[in-house]
């Protein structure tokens, strides 16, 4: 993907003008950001849950992460646009012409200064946000979509599929972000809370809460701008965005619990908790914050795979690492 990177860091090769080109990655995308707007590419990847290895395959996923995310972020997000390849370098157009080699997310930039992660960081993060913050996804999750299909999902062995797979996934990182004892500890709780409190995931499916969620629901995905805007779903497997709705909002409360957050965490919490009419379910919210600690920690160790990301990059990601299976270890301990 090389000449490709570089050929669109190149400010003539966009559809729009813009003065300046950044590129920032993930271990699943190549995000190109100009002055107004931001194009996202799909790395030719297959991690097992995600297979971006064909155009076929990115073109459809572009046009979903399109579709899904106009739910919570209809302004933001623009269209699918083609990487056309005309022998000689690569460029993105709104009309094809030419050899179309891939596909990008457009989408308008949102200013980063008004993320909640970056609010949080220079102590702005109050009440205000909060309240907003907690009715935009107590209604998300009321009228998010749901089915006799969907419910499944709820199902504890259904949901054991992506637990198990985050246990095989992480045991090449034993040694490297997650000690042995932790992925031991981690492995039998799990499989202890499966086997003691079925019942719980039971009941959260006759409640009705099992619906297409968002999936990747923390700060980095939150922005207070004019418009409150939460983007970045899971568009690349149905199983992710297919879950309890108190799995989305564990994800939110554990990114605030590990930037040391507690406080704004348990505020959250209680606010969202009266909006959307939840009763006691703390087992099951601290079985999905462990859950989602455990998927960031894992997540964080993909990157240290990735032959483009730098040296310096790839130690920090695997600190990060880290930090998440301690937390998800402070959760159970």
């Amino acid at each position: 993907m090389g000449d490709l990177i570089e050929d669109l860091l190149k400010p003539q090769a966009l559809p729009h003008p813009t003065a300046n080109v950044q590129l920032v990655q993930t271990h699943i995308s190549l995000v190109f950001v100009g002055d107004e707007f931001v194009y996202k590419i799909k790395k030719p990847v297959d991690f097992g849950f995600l297979n971006f290895t064909t155009p076929e395959l990115r073109l459809h996923f572009c046009q979903e992460e399109v579709r899904l995310n106009r739910r919570l972020s209809p302004e933001m997000y623009l269209g699918v646009l083609s990487v056309v390849f005309d022998g000689e370098s690569h460029t993105l157009r709104e009309t094809p012409g030419g050899e179309v080699v891939d596909y990008a997310v457009w989408m308008k930039r949102i200013p980063q200064d008004r993320l909640m992660k970056s609010l949080l960081a220079r102590g702005e993060l109050g009440e205000a946000h909060l309240r907003e913050l907690a009715f935009l996804l107590a209604r998300f999750a009321a009228e998010a979509e749901t089915s006799p299909e969907i419910a499944k999902f709820g199902e504890p062995d259904r949901f054991r599929v992506n637990t198990e797979e985050n246990f095989a996934q992480t045991e090449p990182y034993i040694g490297r972000t997650i000690e042995p004892g932790e992925h031991l500890a981690l492995k039998r709780w799990t499989h202890e809370f499966y086997k003691q409190r079925e019942g719980l995931f039971m009941e959260r499916i006759r409640q009705g809460r099992i619906r297409d969620c968002h999936g990747d629901l923390h700060m980095e995905h939150i922005c207070f701008a004019e418009q409150l805007c939460i983007f970045d779903c899971i568009e690349f497997n149905d199983r992710f965005r297919y879950s309890d709705t108190l799995s989305d909002i564990a994800f939110l409360l554990m990114d605030l619990e590990f930037h040391g957050a507690w406080d704004m965490a348990a505020r959250l919490w209680d606010l969202y908790r009266e909006t959307a009419g939840e009763g006691n379910v703390q087992e099951l919210l601290k079985f999905y914050k462990v859950y989602r600690a455990f998927v960031r920690g894992k997540v964080n160790g993909f990157r240290l795979e990735d032959p483009h990301i730098p040296e310096q990059q790839k130690a920090e990601a695997a600190q990060e690492a880290r930090r998440y299976f301690k937390l998800a270890m402070s959760y159970i301990g």
